[in-house]
């Protein structure tokens, strides 16, 4: 029945001789359920309140195994398992609810917990499942939400339904465009487009637009096979030859950042959760999903604090990305940085190599080789300069450690990897014998050669300050910004001289350049040594097969430099 206005109502009231003012509203019953479309005014707040019912329950954990009390022990048990579980969130006030038995007048060995927010009730049951009370108590602990999920298990097992096989779209298709171009992508306002990319024509063509794609960010997988979009309630990755379609939901609600794996098999996802206590650190949740079927293969939590070791850079004192991958395209290892260790995973089981983490006292950083499971870490002097400072490569999953080399009086040391996994520099800062000031040398590891064998490279003014260095992309030359600004010196260097294979050699040295940043083309040979922002976006393109300018250009406050991956 559709809606009628109040003179329709009244005329057929009169048409049936109905005086409607005596009637008593209030006396109407309608049948149970049914509103014969008349909707209740208190409908809005009835629908918000079971919103807020539906929420609650993600907040409310159930403990069982609790000793079975008599009433006189009943304030006793409950304030052992309000203290143990306050001191990981807080507890609504009434959230304790522990049932008891109208008969005995004893409690029945179970109670509801009711947190502020989902998050502290999942670090409660994280926490204290399997936590031992006494030898006869060992509490088993549960979402009320699992209960609801176990309820709805069949008694009696379905099998799958088996679906005909459709053939997807080939993800790679940009990769056979007769003209061998590229694809980037760009955000303005709500819209998202991806472009073609053709240094001929000055205006890009088209690919495909859509408004409101994602709620913060874009992100291209790193062998261009997906782009991912990121929502309230998830990522989400997108492909296609000529529109995007959606391929695969990963749920993560509240999501910030992102990270594909080398590879593009596995997606990392992380998002920071305030606790209810400021005193208390942030609850920070990641979780690493396949790809391809979009299940989550494993999920880290724990406070900001554990995760904010090591890294370059992130949120809410968090280092992103919080896992480095090992073990090349294959993706078959990733690891973290913790106090004293670094715990070293693999993708079969996603459980620890070895079954224990790799102890390492004070690490300060480490780096994996791009092609192989080797792992570089560097750790700092100890023990007030008794204990020297070291660095160790250590091959996986074995853990056996190929090459170490102490280092003394060291302040600082960065690690360099070559995109071939050939060659690891490491730049080492070093205190002069008054400790008032460093210099800078280099320790280059020959990673494929037998036995590993170490040269040592100084500059010739080994007090100059080193300002950028960068190793040619599949090369075995390297380039090193060096001296003081605003014109510092450019140095190149190969690591094989013109009669000996096995020593690195100078090639030559650009006096006075306005640069303080290197940019190699991806395929090497050129590069770009240039002068970011206090800089003025100076831009000088050198050939180093021929060492020679090719060209030189101004971008003025200039922040980043992009290659596009053919290197043209």
């Amino acid at each position: 029945m559709g809606e009628i206005s109040l003179n329709e109502l009244e005329a057929r009231a009169d048409a049936a001789g109905i005086d409607l003012l005596q009637i008593d509203l209030d006396s109407i019953q309608l049948p149970p359920g049914d509103d014969f479309g008349i909707i209740s005014d208190d409908e809005d707040v009835y629908q918000e309140e079971q919103m807020d019912f539906d929420y609650g329950l993600g907040n409310t954990i159930v403990v069982d195994n609790l000793p079975v009390v008599p009433k006189e022990k009943f304030d006793k048990l409950e304030g052992v398992v309000r203290k143990i579980y306050s001191q990981i969130g807080v507890i609504k006030e009434d959230g304790l609810w522990m049932p008891v038995d109208h008969d005995t007048h004893k409690t029945l060995g179970y109670c509801f917990i009711e947190y502020n927010t989902p998050q502290e009730a999942e670090l409660a049951k994280e926490k204290t499942n399997g936590y031992k009370l006494d030898r006869a108590h060992i509490f088993a602990v549960n979402m009320i939400e699992d209960f609801n999920r176990f309820m709805k298990v069949p008694d009696e097992w379905a099998p799958p339904e088996i679906r005909p096989y459709v053939p997807g779209e080939n993800l790679q298709n940009w990769l056979t465009d007769e003209k061998a171009r590229d694809q980037f992508v760009i955000r303005a306002g709500s819209d998202t487009e991806v472009f073609w990319n053709d240094a001929r024509h000055l205006k890009p063509d088209p690919v495909y637009k859509r408004a409101y794609w994602t709620e913060s960010f874009v992100q291209w997988s790193p062998l261009g096979t997906y782009l991912a979009t990121v929502h309230r309630q998830g990522a989400a990755v997108w492909g296609g030859a000529s529109t995007f379609n959606r391929l695969m939901r990963y749920a993560h609600p509240q999501v910030k950042l992102i990270d594909f794996s080398p590879g593009e098999k596995y997606l990392v996802t992380y998002s920071s959760h305030e606790p209810s206590n400021p005193r208390d650190a942030n609850r920070v949740v990641i979780n690493i999903f396949d790809v391809r079927t979009g299940k989550a293969m494993r999920d880290f939590k724990g406070s900001a604090d554990e995760f904010a070791i090591g890294g370059t850079g992130g949120v809410a004192g968090v280092s992103w990305p919080v896992f480095k991958w090992g073990g090349g395209k294959d993706d078959k290892y990733f690891a973290k940085i913790g106090k004293n260790m670094i715990s070293v995973y693999e993708t079969e089981s996603f459980s620890l190599v070895d079954k224990k983490s790799l102890k390492a006292e004070s690490v300060v950083d480490f780096s994996w080789s791009p092609t192989d499971p080797i792992l570089a870490f560097f750790v700092p002097e100890l023990g007030g300069g008794n204990q020297p400072a070291r660095v160790s490569l250590i091959q996986i999953p074995s853990k056996e450690e190929l090459r170490q080399k102490n280092l003394f009086s060291v302040s600082d040391c960065k690690l360099y990897w070559q995109s071939n996994g050939d060659y690891l520099a490491v730049k080492v800062d070093r205190y002069t014998k008054t400790k008032k000031s460093t210099y800078t040398g280099f320790e280059l590891f020959r990673i494929k050669e037998r036995d590993i064998p170490i040269e040592v490279l100084e500059l010739d003014n080994k007090n100059d300050k080193i300002i950028a260095f960068a190793w040619e992309p599949k090369g075995h030359r390297f380039a090193v910004i060096h001296g003081d600004s605003p014109r510092p010196d450019v140095s190149f260097y190969s690591m094989r001289s013109t009669h000996n294979t096995g020593r690195v050699s100078k090639l030559t040295t650009l006096k006075g350049k306005q640069a303080n940043a290197l940019f190699w083309s991806p395929s090497g040979r050129y590069i770009i040594l240039a002068g970011l922002k206090g800089f003025n976006g100076q831009l000088e393109f050198y050939n180093v097969d021929e060492l020679e300018t090719m060209a030189t250009a101004e971008h003025f406050t200039a922040t980043d430099i992009e290659w596009d991956p053919t290197g043209r």
